[in-house]
């Protein structure tokens, strides 16, 4: 499997704020999510998304996570992005003139993280099928232009199935959460 190489992106740094002071382009309240993202350089790219090919499955329109920003040291957290543009399939139709990144696809872009984290985890990219979709709410919209910031958290893992809390967050807002369950494909028979 490739190697993760940190790649730094100078338009995930923190942005100037009109005092002149810079602030970090993820502002939510701490006591909402799954980890602290204190000292977690937003601007790193651990991997991108052709690197991602490696590890998850998903190709073209439907891979939707665009980077892995960081791991703790286990390997049972991590924090994913995605930028949200204005050329995507769904803008013109969900909604007409006023855009909304769907819900389904952002509990996907956790889910492909999730996936991400269980084959890292296991040592070889396996194929993951979701079982579960739990305790999910929609929160705050997401439009063209957003930088969508997509935390995971492992909860059960085993070499056949995982359970990992997920949410996404989108400048000082909570998107989503949900908790997601999933197992191998890897071995079975159809």
């Amino acid at each position: 499997m490739p190697e993760a190489t940190a790649e730094s992106h100078p338009s995930e740094s923190p942005v100037n704020t009109p005092d002149g002071g810079t602030a970090s382009p993820v502002n939510v309240d701490r006591r909402l999510l799954l980890f602290d993202l204190d000292g977690i350089d937003l601007g790193q790219r651990l991997l991108n998304r052709k690197q991602l090919q490696a590890w998850i499955p998903h190709r073209g329109v439907m891979q939707l996570l665009d980077s892995v920003i960081w791991l703790n040291d286990d390997k049972s957290c991590g924090l994913g992005h995605r930028t949200i543009r204005d050329d995507e399939f769904w803008v013109e139709g969900h909604f007409p003139e006023r855009a909304a990144f769907p819900g389904v696809l952002m509990v996907e872009t956790g889910a492909q993280l999730a996936a991400y984290l269980f084959n890292l985890r296991l040592g070889g990219s396996q194929l993951p099928a979701f079982l579960r979709i739990e305790n999910c709410s929609f929160r705050s919209h997401v439009r063209p232009g957003d930088e969508f910031y997509v935390l995971c958290r492992e909860v059960k893992f085993n070499k056949r199935r995982f359970v990992s809390d997920v949410q996404g967050i989108v400048g000082d807002r909570l998107a989503f959460q949900a908790r997601l369950s999933g197992m191998t494909l890897e071995g079975r028979s159809s």
